[in-house]
């Protein structure tokens, strides 16, 4: 294989397998199959799966909905994360079960933190004044 085939990043099989798990990992929470109290009471949204390229290894981001309980949210998916690799398994014809690691999505508040700062006046000055300045 080519060096620059190399550093293309996931293959389109990769991908499209992380999405897959990451329908099915959402379908299972949506639907209450989980027996857990908190899971069943606090809605969970699957941000994005990445998966490994021999495709063993899945990593899973989550971000409860209103944001609540993110850290009790994340221990009751770990705590449930063999049963959760079950669900996925059975529903998958792959040669090997992915195994989860369940990790918060950081995105939302880096992307609300960005628009913060581009919000701040000071900011809004900077950008403004420098829309006539000519880059040359």
């Amino acid at each position: 294989m080519k060096k620059a085939e190399k550093d293309k990043g996931p293959s389109v099989r990769v991908l499209r397998v992380g999405e897959q798990v990451r329908h099915l990992l959402s379908e299972i929470l949506a639907r209450g199959d989980v027996h857990d109290d908190l899971l069943a009471t606090h809605p969970v949204s699957i941000t994005e799966v990445r998966m490994s390229p021999d495709l063993r290894h899945a990593t899973v981001f989550v971000k409860p909905l209103l944001g609540k309980d993110e850290e009790a949210v994340l221990k009751a998916l770990r705590t449930n994360t063999a049963w959760l690799q079950k669900s996925v398994a059975e529903k998958m014809s792959m040669k090997y079960a992915a195994k989860l690691k369940f990790l918060s999505d950081e995105s939302f508040d880096e992307a609300s933190h960005i628009d913060k700062l581009l919000r701040d006046p000071k900011v809004a000055r900077d950008l403004t004044s420098g829309e006539g300045e000519n880059d040359t």
